[in-house]
């Protein structure tokens, strides 16, 4: 969100949980969709079936919530795409034509179902990433370092309490941001400068 911020973007953050509304909001989002307003997520159904218009309704409802936010009617030129399996259908419907959905994760699963004919007839791609090449995190660096990103750092914890770390997160119970672990050290600020 922030980094789509600080270079002119206008981010719009996808939630589950109302909880992080604000949170997204502070860190620069133009707006916020709630995930469960809708119901069309999962794999998506067969084109020739009649649960398939379903689909469509609810694909384009999700469109246009984008749409309402931003106060025109403009599709997103990038998705970033975390989800997987759940949300990539909708993902690759409502990116603009000529645009990219990124692909970071399958937290819903990897099996994926899509309509092609919204790819290959917008001429919409699909990049696959793990953040970021070496030029690309100096870039992000300097982003850092001008102010303009905050890391987000909500929680740094003990080379002990790595375990702890990694339970939260699989509860889903990690505070909001990102978390560091200490190694070498035994205290934050002992890294280096």
């Amino acid at each position: 969100l922030q980094i789509v911020s600080a270079l002119g973007g206008k981010a719009i953050a996808v939630i589950s949980d109302e909880d992080k509304r604000q949170f997204c909001m502070d860190k620069g989002a133009v707006g916020v969709i709630n995930r469960n307003d809708f119901d069309h997520w999962g794999r998506m159904p067969d084109t020739t079936s009649p649960e398939y218009g379903n689909f469509i309704k609810g694909a384009r409802a999700f469109g246009k919530a984008i749409w309402d936010i931003l106060g025109e009617r403009k599709s997103p030129k990038i998705v970033f795409e975390h989800p997987g399996e759940a949300t990539l259908p909708t993902s690759g419907f409502i990116c603009d034509t000529g645009g990219m959905v990124v692909i970071c994760a399958g937290t819903t699963g990897y099996n994926i179902t899509m309509d092609l004919r919204y790819h290959w007839m917008m001429q919409k791609r699909f990049q696959g990433s793990h953040l970021a090449n070496d030029e690309q995190s100096e870039a992000v660096n300097e982003l850092l370092l001008a102010g303009k990103v905050d890391p987000c750092l909500s929680e740094t914890y003990t080379f002990d309490e790595i375990g702890h770390a990694h339970q939260l997160m699989y509860k889903n119970k990690h505070p909001y941001g990102n978390m560091a672990c200490l190694v070498n050290a035994t205290e934050t600020g002992q890294g280096a400068s």
